[in-house]
């Protein structure tokens, strides 16, 4: 079948008459449907970007959780990215190799170590931020979507 079919089936199943495959009526995508693959489309087109500067989407996530200066516990930080923390300990380490993040003992409890970001961690994320609102604004402004500092439904999906 060529690409230009209009039978080609689009990525929620339906054909360009809304039906499936099979002719007969599709259901009507679900949220969360829609939401996963704009989730998965906009991570793709994210990591391409952050790939220039030798980063992956959750090294970039990590380096924007430690910006508030707080220094944060792994646990804490897990659960918080919504990472394993087997997979964010990896990513810590391999961070902490390069030297944007290292870690140190709680200072209320010697027994937790807490992951911070370094001054080139900093100054990595800072050029990593722009390649990212850039992205972002350009993904706003093809979508109709409001500035990121107006609060709307996708903001409120986030909290739920």
């Amino acid at each position: 079948m060529s690409a230009d079919s209009a039978t080609r089936e689009d990525a929620t199943g339906q054909d360009a008459t809304g039906r499936g495959a099979a002719g007969q009526d599709a259901p009507a995508p679900l949220l969360v449907e829609l939401v996963a693959l704009a989730h998965r489309r906009l991570t793709t087109a994210l990591a391409a970007v952050l790939a220039e500067e030798d980063c992956t989407v959750d090294q970039w996530r990590v380096l924007r959780a430690l910006a508030d200066g707080r220094g944060h516990p792994m646990g804490e930080l897990a659960q918080s990215l919504l990472i394993p923390q087997a997979s964010l300990s990896r990513l810590v380490d391999a961070l902490a190799d390069t030297g944007q993040v290292y870690r140190r003992h709680d200072e209320h409890d010697r027994r937790r170590i807490t992951a911070h970001l370094s001054r080139s961690g900093r100054a990595r994320l800072a050029r990593l931020d722009a390649l990212a609102a850039a992205h972002d604004r350009a993904v706003r402004a093809a979508c109709g979507l409001p500035d990121p500092a107006a609060a709307g439904p996708l903001a409120r999906l986030a909290a739920l």
